[in-house]
């Protein structure tokens, strides 16, 4: 039912007070859209520490700053970046459709098709999105299964010794200790580029066959 900007307003102003009265202002949740002078330093840079909840949230949470979060945690680098498209020889597309929904969608649209003609492209969806309609290769996962795919990938790369000898580091006798459900010793392991490979093994990875 239609009702006043000003009936709105009352009726919003009078269930926040109703949290405040009960001690409850952790009830209150405010989510916002993209930026604006009002919706970014006012109701949410403000509203919500003075009114005492931690619930708040932004549009940011689902686009840049996840984004930077990717190379932050892997990198070390905490911003915006792009892939090497002109040089990609197999583009592995995990769970996003870069030609209709990353920041650099036109940029991915221009360098798609040249990947496509000297190399491989891999889409891991559970939808058939506009990369997958392009792409070479197709696992159709259920969702929510990417981290076992992903966990027997990473096992069959370990136990047959596909990993990245030059970043990763290796087994300082030079032999392979990965093998299917057994521990490592994890001081028998000189890592390079890499933090934990064995203790991650040993916790997790190694009873993940395919």
């Amino acid at each position: 039912v239609p009702i006043r900007w000003e009936e709105a307003l009352d009726t919003l102003a009078d269930k926040m007070m109703e949290l405040r009265k009960n001690n409850e202002p952790e009830k209150l949740m405010y989510m916002r859209g993209r930026y604006s002078p009002t919706s970014t330093d006012l109701l949410y840079g403000t509203l919500p520490k003075i009114f005492g909840t931690p619930n708040y949230y932004s549009h940011s949470a689902i686009c840049a700053e996840a984004e930077k979060m990717g190379p932050g945690y892997t990198q070390g680098f905490f911003g915006y970046r792009d892939y090497d498209l002109a040089k990609t020889k197999c583009l592995v597309v995990w769970g996003c459709d870069p030609l209709s929904s990353n920041r650099q969608v036109p940029n991915a649209i221009a360098k798609f098709s040249d990947i496509l003609d000297r190399g491989t492209v891999i889409a891991v969806d559970p939808r058939m999105s506009a990369s997958v309609a392009k792409a070479n290769e197709w696992p159709p996962i259920k969702p929510g299964e990417d981290g076992a795919l992903a966990a027997g990938i990473a096992h069959v790369l370990l136990t047959e010794g596909l990993w990245s000898k030059e970043f990763v580091g290796s087994f300082k006798d030079g032999k392979n200790l990965f093998k299917t459900g057994a521990t490592v010793d994890e001081t028998a392991f000189a890592e390079k580029q890499t933090h934990g490979i064995v203790k991650f093994w040993n916790i997790e990875l190694k009873d993940r066959t395919p």
